[in-house]
């Protein structure tokens, strides 16, 4: 009989950690690999509905390395199974991948309001929901051990995830939408 996805024992509110370790569903641990998850979703999202290379290689690049920290996060502090954190080269391409998209957006005069493309629009998704699960990580190490490679980490997935979107709305001839303080009220 195949194993089935559904195993009962989180109905009391309560999910097991990769260790085993046993833990409420809305503790801090849960909150932050969670919002690391839900960061690859909209990554996920976003790659579903772009063929353009250079997006594709380095979105799924950074899903598998979210997947590295989500896991990282999922173990107890101590455990005997520990997952490594994404590392300083994991860092330094994404650093990389910004100054590559940089290349061929204009320099920023403004700030930009997510939108654009669909891609864009979805990037910028991607890149609020992972500046929440950073901060819930931050929450986090404030009271539990946290590899400090994670914070990095995520703190650089979301400028790549904003510069991805700007590259995105380029690759699709799109404009970035620019912050207009006195933008006029429509008429309706």
């Amino acid at each position: 009989m195949a194993a089935r996805i559904y195993t009962r024992t989180g109905d009391s509110g309560e999910t097991s950690l990769g260790d085993g370790t046993r833990i409420p569903k809305d503790s801090l641990r849960v909150r932050a690999y969670g919002g690391v998850d839900e960061t690859s979703a909209w990554v996920g999202t976003a790659r579903a509905f772009t063929d353009e290379a250079l997006l594709q290689k380095t979105l799924e690049f950074l899903q598998h390395r979210l997947y590295c920290c989500a896991s990282a996060l999922a173990v107890a502090p101590g455990s005997q199974a520990p997952v490594p954190a994404p590392g300083k080269e994991d860092i330094a391409f994404l650093e990389r991948a910004v100054d590559r998209f940089e290349e061929s957006t204009s320099k920023l005069t403004a700030f930009v309001l997510p939108g654009g493309g669909r891609v864009a629009g979805l990037l910028h998704a991607a890149r609020t929901v992972c500046r929440r699960a950073e901060r819930n990580i931050v929450t986090l190490a404030g009271s539990e051990s946290v590899d400090p490679g994670i914070l990095r980490f995520m703190n650089r997935a979301s400028d790549f995830l904003f510069a991805a979107a700007r590259y995105a709305n380029h690759v699709e001839g799109k404009d970035d939408v620019h912050w207009d303080r006195e933008f006029p009220v429509p008429e309706l």
